[in-house]
């Protein structure tokens, strides 16, 4: 019994001081009353919580705060801007990118690279990365700050709980375990504890940006059922429901790209014909706007080729104009059934597809308003686009995975801020 009560006591003040840290983090500077008021604890109960994260490092008195009343001026309390760091890295087909985040959210170091990694095997393209991380946590280390994780966005299926990479048909991996091949980015110093990695598929990670951020700046936070579409040279997305992703049994829901829009039509990499990539994806897109390879080529880059798809639509070209309304006519026919299934408040748009938002929505919208079962308010299909969930594009854009990925870093340390300290051996899932 009294291991028992110990072991609830612990757990519970755990779960109280990740609730201060968030709370600071997410609405601060606060003084100590505003996050008791916050959290629904009584100021006396935060107090000790408080100090432990000060003599922890995770928060730092940001000055006082008046009153109002006769007592004396309170500290407010803010996140240190020294600490942990969440380390986001990006593995696309064009390019590599890694970014380092702080307890407050801001981007401290950021580096990309172009890099051909298309068919290329896993060893080289993890040796790049793992040069570019120690580039960023060289840079982040003069600033006080620490690596407290490492996630890893990648686009194709990841096995649920683990680093292996399961199939990325647009790098050509099959089978791919990340973890021995970033073994010695992820041991500071060479010799150190293995920090906690996780590795993600890219669509997933934008969308948790999406919940994280998306509301930043001003802009209109998503709702908590949503699905986010984001795309490089493949389509992927992600189910989120009451703000939790829908992962599947092995981890694999969100494939978008390879549900078959016209099932007799070309063939695919994955097997299949007809797949949603073969008609939106950007390969398919560049080709029907009668770019060359060569044109292609002149335009490495992350979301470079998307830009010159996108200038070429704003300069009138018709062919491109073209190729865009029938990636979005093919979009919206994946994303019906989806949409049929899952009745989500909202779709999201992220990725290279932001870009390129104005071509592509109103075919989009138009073949999502057939093809639902109730176009809104209880129209029937094909009565009008006012109804059926909410088109938005994510102000997060191309960044909203290696974002998300930073972010996702941070979790251990915000689920648990003390014990967080000591990086762990195993993938979280």
């Amino acid at each position: 019994m009294t291991a028992a009560g110990g072991d609830t006591q612990h757990g519970i003040r755990r779960r109280n001081l990740a609730r201060v840290l968030r709370a600071v983090a997410g609405h601060g500077p606060l003084s100590r009353a505003a996050v008791a008021a916050r959290i629904g604890l009584t100021r006396a109960g935060v107090a000790p919580l408080v100090d432990e994260l000060l003599r922890a490092g995770l928060l730092v008195e940001a000055g006082r705060t008046a009153t109002g009343g006769r007592g004396r001026p309170g500290s407010e309390l803010a996140v240190s801007d020294r600490g942990p760091a969440g380390i986001g890295a990006e593995i696309g087909v064009d390019h590599l990118a890694v970014c380092a985040v702080d307890l407050r959210g801001r981007v401290r170091a950021r580096v990309a690279a172009d890099a051909a990694n298309r068919h290329s095997a896993p060893g080289p393209v993890l040796r790049q990365l793992s040069a570019l991380l120690a580039e960023v946590t060289a840079e982040i280390a003069a600033e006080g700050l620490r690596p407290a994780g490492l996630t890893v966005a990648v686009p194709g299926l990841v096995a649920r709980g683990t680093t292996t990479v399961v199939h990325a048909p647009n790098l050509g991996w099959r089978a791919a375990d990340l973890a021995p091949g970033l073994a010695g980015a992820t041991a500071p110093g060479g010799g150190g504890p293995a920090l906690p990695l996780t590795v993600e598929n890219e669509a997933n990670l934008g969308a948790l940006a999406e919940l994280r951020l998306g509301g930043g700046d001003g802009g209109s936070a998503p709702p908590p059922d949503f699905v986010h579409v984001s795309a490089e040279a493949g389509i992927g997305a992600a189910v989120v429901v009451d703000s939790q992703l829908l992962r599947g049994a092995r981890g694999f829901a969100g494939e978008l790209g390879h549900v078959p829009v016209y099932p007799d039509g070309v063939p695919c990499d994955c097997g299949g014909r007809g797949c949603l990539e073969q008609y939106a994806g950007e390969p398919a897109v560049l080709r029907a706007g009668g770019l060359t390879p060569g044109q292609a080529a002149a335009h490495p880059g992350p979301g470079a080729r998307i830009g010159l798809l996108a200038r070429r639509a704003a300069d009138g070209d018709a062919a491109v104009v073209r190729a865009l309304h029938e990636a979005g006519a093919a979009l919206g026919v994946a994303l019906a059934g989806a949409v049929n299934l899952l009745d989500p408040q909202a779709v999201v748009l992220g990725g290279a597809l932001a870009g390129l938002a104005p071509w592509v929505l109103p075919s989009l919208e138009g073949e999502l308003a057939l093809r639902t079962a109730v176009a809104g308010d209880g129209l029937p299909p094909g009565a009008g686009r006012g109804g059926g969930p909410r088109v938005t594009v994510s102000r997060l854009g191309a960044d909203g995975p290696l974002l998300g990925a930073a972010h996702a870093a941070l979790q251990a340390v915000l689920d648990d801020p003390l014990h967080s300290r000591t990086p762990a051996h195993s993938p979280r899932n």
